[in-house]
């Protein structure tokens, strides 16, 4: 029984609550944030307006506007184009150098929380395995309150006698 709550647990770090709260869960692939974040840990990045944004925040980002790619880094850098357009520079944790400014366009969006070593699992499943163990978790769920239900209704049915 333990075993089934620790996989719910999981399941609900992993996908329903970044669906629920409109984040997106990104596996950490490289040492760039290390120690903090190491390869294979889960993070769950938040949206986050551009004006929010601080210096020391970390922050998951599109390499390329419009593209899929993303690296999370730090926020070492605030600053502005001379037609005012405002810039955030980043650096991985572990790395020397800054990476290209970017754009508040290519901010996807602040790491809310991270697991370490579930990035693993998360890289590992289908949107179809995630939909198939969403589902098999709350019918467990479900199946769960039925069985506490029914033991009650059985209970008080005993101390009420024949």
């Amino acid at each position: 029984m333990a075993c089934f709550f620790l996989v719910l647990a999981l399941i609900a770090v992993m996908i329903v609550v970044p669906r629920l709260t409109g984040s997106t869960a990104y596996t950490v692939l490289t040492g760039s944030m290390r120690p903090s974040l190491p390869p294979g840990t889960l993070i769950v990045v938040k949206p986050l307006e551009p004006e929010d944004i601080r210096i020391g925040d970390v922050m998951t980002y599109q390499l390329e506007s419009g593209e899929s790619e993303v690296v999370t880094h730090r926020v070492v850098g605030i600053g502005a184009t001379t037609d005012g357009e405002q810039r955030f520079t980043l650096r991985g944790d572990a790395n020397n150098t800054d990476d290209e400014p970017v754009i508040a366009q290519q901010i996807r969006g602040s790491l809310w929380y991270s697991v370490p070593y579930l990035g693993y699992v998360n890289s590992a499943l289908s949107g179809e395995q995630r939909i198939w163990l969403t589902r098999v978790a709350v019918g467990g769920l479900l199946a769960y309150a039925l069985v506490m239900l029914l033991g009650a209704w059985r209970d008080k049915k005993a101390k009420e006698g024949p």
